[in-house]
């Protein structure tokens, strides 16, 4: 088909690939202010000038179960993606992760001769076979942001670039508020130490895991003399939290997870880019994860690793506790927590070995990486 040569079509479904998406569209429209990007984002993308045609919120389903559940709209969004990829003559497309409908859409564009650029890649090197073929034959090319994953793809013959991790740019560009000011600002206690609860971004998470680490949290600040934060995301409204309010004691605080990462004493966190951040402060942690039953069982069929935890997968090493499914109870998540807690040296060890996290993450500059790589490619359709 004739292209149009500044259309650029950016799909994520996460609030996590909201931020890496709103990064990267600032970059891109720095080195061609004249792109119109449209496709699937949150708010921090659209006020960077996206023109979204679905959001992020309609997209955030968890695990097998709930996406079977929402296939006529899945398959509803995909033909109309695809409209506008032919009506408005769009060459080239970057998938930000959300690989479950990011693949499914990726092999629906390729008989249309679109360029295909994935940013931020799915964990393949944690799943079965089956996918890295899928990549091999869909993806144009891979933009990582670990260093294994470079090797990891050309092994399997995939055509990648490592262009570093949007978050050491995000922290290092995020205006911090003093330890004084955080506390004021939020009526902390200054002479408690904050124990951080990380419940995760989707209401599903955070249904399933959130009366347990709760339950734990409580438990750990009544001995270890400490204050439960729990860092709400912006898309769960506070009386899902409230649920447990009667019984148990802690504040929620929105859009501040660095400062509660930094000036936290330790986090129980959900499995996700949440324990990478809280490695890059070194706050020891807790890993839980739960998702349905059903979802997890077939999930386990096809994941081969022995860890779930990015920060542990990155540092090739358990480093802090994970616990997954039914493990993850209140009474597992408070003995492994108070195990940390009660030894100082065991807390020190941990937060030493945190400290690598930051250097296995490199340099600043990923979104323009990025950015550059994305224009190339997009020149490149343009030619043919």
């Amino acid at each position: 088909m004739n292209s149009s040569k500044n259309k650029l079509m950016i799909i994520t479904g996460e609030v996590s690939g909201d931020l890496i998406g709103a990064s990267l569209i600032r970059e891109l429209k720095s080195l061609m202010p004249d792109l119109k990007i449209t496709g699937i984002g949150g708010d921090k993308m659209k006020s960077v000038g996206m023109d979204l045609i679905y959001h992020t919120n309609q997209m955030a389903f968890l695990g097998f179960v709930e996406v079977v559940k929402h296939l006529p709209f899945i398959r509803k969004v995909q033909k109309n993606l695809i409209e506008v990829i032919k009506k408005e003559k769009i060459s080239c497309v970057v998938l930000i992760d959300y690989p479950g409908f990011n693949l499914s859409i990726a092999k629906k564009l390729k008989p249309l001769g679109v360029k295909i650029i994935y940013y931020v890649s799915p964990q393949l090197w944690a799943w079965a076979k089956g996918r890295v073929d899928k990549v091999r034959r869909l993806v144009d090319k891979m933009l990582v942001v670990f260093p294994f994953e470079v090797d990891f793809y050309k092994k399997e013959n995939v055509r990648a670039e490592y262009v570093g991790h949007p978050l050491v740019e995000r922290i290092n560009q995020y205006k911090f508020l003093s330890r004084d000011e955080f506390f004021s600002k939020f009526n902390l206690d200054r002479q408690k130490e904050i124990l951080l609860v990380m419940p995760g971004s989707r209401k599903q998470e955070v249904k399933e895991i959130f009366h347990e680490v709760i339950t734990a949290a409580n438990k750990l600040a009544a001995d270890f003399d400490l204050q439960v934060v729990v860092a709400r995301s912006k898309n769960i409204s506070e009386k899902y939290f409230q649920q447990d309010s009667s019984s148990v004691k802690f504040i929620t605080i929105e859009d501040h997870n660095y400062e509660l990462m930094k000036y936290s004493h330790f986090g129980i966190i959900k499995s996700g880019t949440s324990t990478l951040e809280a490695g890059f402060f070194a706050l020891p942690m807790i890993v839980v994860y739960k998702t349905s039953s059903l979802t997890y069982i077939i999930g386990k069929q096809l994941i081969k690793l022995d860890r779930i935890g990015m920060v542990n997968i990155l540092l090739d090493e358990m480093v802090v506790p994970e616990l997954i499914q039914s493990e993850a109870n209140a009474t597992n998540i408070f003995e492994k927590a108070a195990k940390i807690l009660s030894d100082n040296q065991a807390y020190e060890n941990v937060k030493i070995k945190l400290g690598n996290v930051k250097e296995k993450l490199g340099s600043d500059g990923a979104s323009l990486k990025a950015a550059k790589s994305i224009l190339e490619i997009l020149n490149e359709s343009e030619k043919i």
